[in-house]
């Protein structure tokens, strides 16, 4: 068997390298280590990070190496001691299915058309000639849009302080201090809302008070046919047929909440970029957005594959997410001539995956045509992350990138402020562009064109 290697750096160097360069950093092992190394400061068992698809679907296939929700633990103090990150097993599948019809394809097409006016209403707003920055304005975009699809709120004051809460918190989160505290207990010190952790956890407290409002509300309901996710939580029975507990409740819905924004603002984003920074993408697809005449319906959209092509491309550039949740090794297995013991800790590396020069040829390029020329598989692309803990708004996230994009380009001439190339700089889990975008409306497509602009249809 070959032996494990990894940077022989100390842990507490490889952590600074990872959160001040995180892709240059893994690029870089990568090159020295290749498709499976260790890393040593995430977790007390050896962690190994892999890039290669057959190993991929080892680990994802494998009845030996197990989604562990204790494995998520750091990141309790965001989505819940009960939330669908950390718990697993039966437990786990029985949440799962419980939230996923609020996220199923069939459902989040009811959101096209609410999609469609919100993004018609944010790009109006701004001001002809005047740059704006993309990732702040679609943040709110899909803030708006992840409350309606959790909590069925759309406006009204309950909405508002619950947006101005999210925002609040989603943002703190952006601090290198508070994403180290998350990961050592020593600096969790509550020393009033003027400290770091303190001010986490002053947000934290007063949404944490909304949502249970939220809960309470929805309980006194007697109609529990919306399928957003409250109603669904609060409707569902556990394993012994009894109601979930509010805590439970509150807990389950903080992951979508937050991954649901930050995740689908970036994917946008990058998606915009490309589009207007490359003419010639731009044009064939507004080509093909042109050619479904007058009103189609949310699903012709969806469907039109150099859209598909284009969104899925920028996804695999900059994925919403640089890693899978890890997993265990429960008894020895081996993968790809390594042994692996128990305890072994090992994550799926979703960014070095679509880096590969051997699935993905310049792989540096923006080039949708190879989503068109190839069908990748569940291991060779896997934005969202695979098995199990794959991610429940994947669905949403991508009806957003289309249809966002789909009516921007059909709707609004817009260009990049700064001619520079855009460089990924992290925000949390994601890495939008680095400078937030910096856009310019222009205004209008030509009246001639704008006679057979999508409507958005829908069939509610």
């Amino acid at each position: 068997m070959k032996p494990l290697q990894g940077p022989k750096t100390p842990p507490v160097l490889q952590i600074i390298r990872l959160m001040s360069d995180p892709l240059g950093y893994l690029e870089t092992i990568s090159k020295r280590y290749g498709d499976i190394f260790t890393l040593s400061f995430i977790f007390d068992a050896p962690t190994v990070f892999v890039s290669h698809p057959e190993a991929i679907k080892e680990i994802y296939t494998n009845k030996n190496i197990v989604a562990a929700g204790e494995l998520n633990r750091n990141a309790a103090h965001v989505s819940g001691e009960k939330g669908i990150l950390q718990i697993d097993g039966l437990k786990h599948k029985h949440r799962r299915q419980i939230m996923l019809p609020a996220f199923h394809s069939t459902q989040v097409q009811a959101y096209g058309q609410r999609i469609y006016d919100l993004t018609d209403e944010i790009i109006s707003k701004q001001i002809i000639g005047k740059p704006f920055s993309a990732y702040d304005t679609m943040k709110v975009f899909t803030l708006k849009v992840i409350l309606e699809a959790v909590l069925g709120l759309s406006e009204g004051e309950r909405y508002e302080q619950l947006e101005k809460e999210l925002h609040s918190l989603l943002n703190s989160e952006q601090y290198p201090f508070l994403e180290l505290s998350a990961s050592i207990p020593f600096l969790q010190r509550d020393f009033g809302s003027w400290s770091p952790w303190g001010y986490f956890l002053g947000i934290k407290q007063r949404l944490q008070k909304l949502l249970y409002a939220e809960i309470d509300n929805c309980r006194q309901q007697e109609d529990f046919s919306s399928n957003n996710l409250l109603s669904l939580l609060v409707s569902a029975r556990d394993e012994a047929n009894e109601p979930l507990s509010n805590e439970e409740i509150h807990d389950l819905m903080l992951a979508p909440l937050f991954a649901g924004s930050d995740a689908a603002a970036t994917g946008i984003c990058w998606a915009l970029y490309w589009t207007h920074h490359l003419p010639a993408v731009r044009e064939k697809l507004l080509q093909e957005l042109d050619s479904l005449g007058e009103s189609p319906d949310i699903m012709s959209i969806v469907r039109l594959p150099y859209l598909s092509a284009v969104c899925n491309e920028a996804l695999r550039l900059y994925p919403t997410q640089v890693f899978a949740f890890p997993r265990r090794v429960e008894s020895t297995v081996e993968l790809m001539g390594y042994e692996l013991s128990p305890g072994t800790v090992v994550i799926p590396n979703i960014y070095l995956t679509h880096q590969r020069e051997d699935l993905y040829p310049d792989p540096k390029q923006f080039r949708p045509e190879r989503f068109i020329e190839k069908q990748f598989s569940a291991y060779e692309f896997l934005p969202f992350g695979g098995g199990e803990r794959y991610c429940i708004g994947a669905s949403l996230v991508m009806l957003e990138m289309k249809l966002v994009l789909a009516k921007i380009l059909s709707r609004y001439q817009l260009k990049l402020a700064n001619q520079q190339p855009e460089r990924p700089k992290r925000d949390g889990l994601n890495f939008p562009p680095a400078s937030g975008l910096k856009m310019v409306l222009l205004g209008q497509r030509s009246e001639s064109i704008s006679k057979s602009l999508p409507t958005f249809a829908t069939n509610r």
